[in-house]
């Protein structure tokens, strides 16, 4: 137990009329006994979410059980989130059940939670507050743009003399956690501050802005970890920049318990008192959610000097009696029971509904792996997956948006699909999975962009503080991997992005399919507000998602990873023969059910190399360690991919190709050239020679001059090497030269002539790869099958009798699809070329023909002198 001096004032007035009387004359008086202690039995909830089920009278049992402990001094409060994100049965009727029970247990005062902004401000102090028999408290959410107040800041409530105020708060990220249009009256401040300056006024000795004598803190904001995590109070304060440090750090000493909300962890900490003593400490505490936990905090309130003494300060698990056993002890809970037994017949009505089925669980990730799921928003799972897959599937529709990405934010999942009692998916159970009735919308965001918004996973707030949960894992449909190296500098985490097995290109335009609420920059996500195009597809999720299951039953969990770590990747270029070594971790999922890995079969993209596996330990990390073959490309991938689940890991290299590539195109051993024309052969008879022996004809032939050509740059001819593909090029459609692959390649010259040779920009990222140029209105090919260079770069030459006019170069990838296109004028024929190059020079061959010529007509004179003679 510690003593809180949260009344210095009155300690100090104590002891001096202590130190008065010493001294003074002993007066006989009758003994009068010291007025006891008042015990002030704290019972608190957070995050309670609409919890209308099987367990919900043995919650309002446990309640009562605490509250009988101390039946003249309990006050029953709540963190927030009380309602929203519910199960169906609370949803499906507006929450209203939930604030029955809530009213049917006394519950005497509430803060506000991100959550009770669900459906906006106006709901909030309409509807919602018309039926909760309770006050909601929310000091720090101000009218917008000024100081002023919102709503109610604090309750005061009398406890066997004593006065009690509890002031509530929601975390300062609520703008990101809620639709934009329906806060957009209000304003949300800094929670400290505003505890600290109604603490201030409740202490400050003038009634007429309320005084107290005990300060409850009701924080919806909290630690990040808890007892699940076994994390420490001296770890989650060495993060000294969250906001859960300054709660517990610079509250008022003048409030004498802190409880918190938001983060769901579970923990009852003793916190030293800001300026006490060392020692002196108070009550920091969460339950946990759903009100799996009651937490019980007992102070000891002295009404002499008005200090406060924690008697306890402890998590009460939710009571296992039986339900007519705490019926039959309690009104409250029969009230309860009753309310309860009425929302789950109604909602049966409707929710029993099935409209789908699954061939196994599919959840949320699990901490530690743990079962049931202990809800873990910084990793992947099956369910991530599975909801992002129903968004594409929804959305890539053009007249739906057109995604060609699903993407969910984590705290959008709110349930888990599972085999038991049946493997039945109900309206119910789907519901309650995607239970926030959000809008699909589309946006498009650049390569670049969206590269940003995997980086914004590790979170920061609109004022660049880590909020309460540094990371949010987004859940991506499966046509997206990517890889990450968390050691690296923030903002560039992000090592690689593949879609649809393909580098994602930083300038092209991507489409997002998601809730708007991410879309309009929930949770921290604010690059997607920076998005085109952005369209409502007029769909609301929950029904949406309901189709796809019923479309797509049986549905069955994807336990393959969509991204990995992978860390020691060599930064410079290797060579063939040299070894490279690097670590790939995180690849196991923890939702129910997913196998542990065991080895990662290695290829590597485009060569004939046989790789061994590489191990995966019991933790999801492998070493992969490979040799670089000799037939790698300049720009290598290595594909990694697990036995057991599937996971698929790309990791690019850059390689040192040999400069000197072999001879792409065989040819026949050319005829020296000579540099001048031939003698040509005399038409005339020659004169007939005396009857002396004529003089001979030289034998020897002039030396010609040495003909060979400079070996052409491996970038300017077609490379036929052994892993080109086996059958011919075939041009693409015209249709596949859409607008957006319009000038994703260059040339060297725009305006040609027939004959010119055409230097073609394709990218780095297509170094090493086979491609085919094409001109075309009426497609021609341009040499075939031609590799790419290390530069990025082909060649090709414009065909003789190219009409003058506009034309199109097209480069295709080996599967034939349009890499990029682009726009030349030809003008008419290059003098000096007015054959076609195809890859093979005829110069040799005419050069050859002269050659022969000539020697044909020495031998016509020879034999004409022998025959005269």
């Amino acid at each position: 137990m510690s003593l809180n001096p949260s009344r210095p004032l009155r300690l100090a007035f104590a002891a001096v009329i202590g130190a008065c009387l010493v001294g003074a004359p002993v007066v006989a008086v009758p003994a009068v006994a010291a007025p006891l202690p008042v015990q002030l039995n704290l019972l608190n909830i957070n995050d309670f979410h609409g919890r209308i089920d099987a367990n919900t009278v043995k919650f309002a049992g446990t309640v009562e059980t605490l509250r009988a402990q101390h039946p003249e001094s309990t006050l029953f409060l709540s963190d927030g989130d009380n309602i929203g994100a519910s199960p169906y049965e609370s949803a499906s009727q507006q929450d209203t059940p939930t604030l029955d029970v809530l009213n049917a247990l006394e519950l005497s005062a509430s803060a506000v939670g991100n959550h009770e902004f669900d459906q906006g401000m106006d709901d909030l102090t309409g509807r919602v507050s018309e039926k909760a028999n309770f006050d909601y408290l929310g000091a720090n959410v101000y009218k917008v743009g000024t100081q002023t107040p919102a709503l109610q800041e604090y309750a005061l409530r009398e406890v066997q003399g004593v006065t009690v105020a509890v002031i509530g708060t929601v975390t300062e990220e609520t703008p990101t956690l809620v639709s934009p249009n329906g806060i957009a009256s209000v304003s949300f401040g800094d929670p400290v501050d505003a505890v600290n300056r109604v603490a201030g006024q409740l202490t400050d000795g003038d009634d007429a802005n309320g005084e107290a004598d005990v300060i409850i803190a009701e924080y919806h904001e909290g630690a990040g970890a808890g007892t699940v995590e076994n994390a420490t109070l001296e770890q989650e304060l060495a993060l000294t920049g969250s906001a859960f440090a300054k709660i517990v750090t610079k509250t008022s000493a003048a409030v004498d318990a802190i409880f918190t909300g938001h983060t769901h962890k579970l923990y009852a900490w003793n916190a030293q008192v800001p300026g006490a003593a060392t020692g002196v400490t108070r009550p920091v505490l969460q339950t946990g959610n759903y009100g799996e936990n009651i937490g019980q905090v007992v102070l000891s309130y002295d009404t002499v000097t008005g200090a406060t003494t924690t008697v306890t300060n402890q998590n009460v698990k939710r009571s296992t009696a039986a339900d007519a056993a705490l019926v039959s002890a309690f009104p409250r809970v029969a009230t309860v029971k009753n309310i309860t037994d009425a929302a789950i017949a109604k909602a049966a009505v409707t929710g029993s509904v099935s409209v789908g089925t699954i061939s196994a669980p599919i959840t949320r990730a699990s901490i530690g792996g743990a079962t049931p799921v202990v809800e873990d928003r910084a990793a992947p799972s099956t369910m991530g997956t599975l909801v992002a897959n129903a968004l594409l599937a929804t959305l890539s529709d053009e007249k739906k948006g057109g995604a060609d990405i699903g993407v969910v934010n984590p705290g959008g999942l709110r349930k888990d699909l599972l085999t038991t009692p049946d493997t039945d998916v109900s309206v119910s159970e789907a519901n309650a999975v995607l239970p926030f009735a959000n809008n699909l919308w589309t946006t498009t965001l650049t390569g670049a962009q969206f590269k940003i918004a995997l980086e914004q996973q590790w979170q920061r707030d609109s004022k660049g503080a880590v909020p309460s949960r540094p990371y949010l894992q987004l859940g991506l449909s499966d046509n997206v991997n990517y890889t990450f190296d968390a050691t690296r500098p923030e903002s560039d985490r992000i090592t690689g992005i593949w879609v649809d097995g393909k580098p994602i290109d930083p300038a092209a335009g991507y489409t997002i399919g998601s809730f708007n609420f991410l879309l309009t920059g929930g949770d921290n996500f604010r690059v997607f507000t920076e998005g085109t195009g952005t369209t409502d597809s007029a769909l609301v999720d929950r029904d949406a998602w309901m189709s796809y299951i019923t479309a797509n039953s049986p549905l069955s969990p994807s336990f393959a990873a969509n991204q990995a770590s992978v860390t020691g990747v060599p930064s410079t270029a290797v060579k063939p023969g040299d070894t490279v070594s690097f670590t790939v971790s995180q690849l196991n999922l923890t939702s129910t059910g997913a196998p542990k890995n065991t080895e990662l079969a290695v290829t590597w993209a485009g060569s004939k190399t046989v790789f061994a596996p590489a191990s995966v330990d019991a933790t999801g990390a492998a070493t992969v360690t490979v040799t670089v073959p000799t037939d790698a490309a300049a720009a290598s991938e290595i594909t990694l991919m697990a036995k057991e689940s599937g996971t698929t890991v790309r990791v690019p290299l850059a390689v040192t190709v040999p400069v000197t590539e072999p001879t792409p195109v065989p040819t026949p051993e050319p005829t020296p050239v000579p540099t001048t024309e031939p003698t040509p052969v005399p038409t005339t008879e020659p004169t007939p020679v005396p009857t002396t022996e004529p003089t001979p004809v030289p034998t020897t032939a002039p030396t010609p001059v040495p003909t060979t050509a400079p070996t052409p740059a491996p970038t300017e001819l077609p490379q036929t090497g052994s892993s080109a593909p086996t059958s011919a090029p075939t041009a693409a459609a015209e249709s596949a030269l859409t607008k957006a692959l319009q000038n994703k390649i260059t040339v060297n010259d725009s305006t040609v002539a027939a004959g010119d040779k055409l230097t073609i920009g394709v990218g780095t990222a297509f170094a090493g790869q086979y491609v085919s140029v094409w001109v075309r209105s009426t497609p021609i090919n341009l040499g075939g099958w031609q590799r790419v260079s290390a530069a990025g770069t082909v060649a090709a030459v414009v065909p003789a009798g190219l009409a003058a006019g506009t034309h199109s170069i097209i480069v295709q990838d080996a599967a034939g699809a349009v890499i990029g296109w682009t726009e030349i004028t030809v003008t008419g024929v290059t003098p000096a070329a007015t054959l076609a190059q195809t890859g093979l020079d005829a110069s040799p061959w005419l050069a050859g023909g002269a050659l022969m010529l000539l020697l044909g007509a020495v031998l016509v004179s020879r034999r004409r002198v022998s025959m005269d003679s």
